[in-house]
């Protein structure tokens, strides 16, 4: 069903920091159901082709070096109005201007390193999902 599932990457920053878990109970005390989890280091290749839509910005060759730079644990999540309710969670890109008890002002670092990705559309949510969990029951 389309508006119940997201993506969300606890990323390397977050995951080597040990905050995992802080973020998986942050996320299930908005509601969200864990539906599939894994831990992975992405390579080059996985992450070039993952932020691909990100290909010709000018922080495209940081953002996959990052990526890469340890392991990250893609998680799919389900709740009611997914996509929205996961980017109103985890907040602003910047942890400066990330509202209150938000994921990232709580545990990011900066803007660079901002300890969570999430889905920003239905569209992207369902190819983001696939890319890590393709044959993964939705239902």
């Amino acid at each position: 069903m389309a508006g119940h599932h997201t993506l969300a990457i606890i990323k390397p920053d977050a995951f080597a920091a040990g905050l995992a878990g802080r973020i998986i109970a942050h996320l299930e005390s908005e509601g969200f159901k864990l539906v599939a989890a894994r831990v992975m280091r992405l390579t080059r290749a996985q992450a070039e082709t993952f932020y691909a839509v990100h290909g010709e910005r000018p922080f495209f060759g940081s953002l996959v070096e990052f990526m890469t730079s340890g392991s990250c644990m893609p998680l799919l999540l389900e709740r009611d109005d997914a996509v929205a309710h996961l980017r109103g969670t985890i907040g602003a890109t910047d942890p400066a201007e990330a509202a209150d008890g938000t994921v990232r002002a709580l545990y990011a670092e900066s803007k660079e390193r901002n300890a969570i990705h999430a889905s920003d559309s239905d569209d992207n949510a369902r190819i983001e999902g696939d890319f890590f969990f393709a044959g993964c029951d939705r239902a």
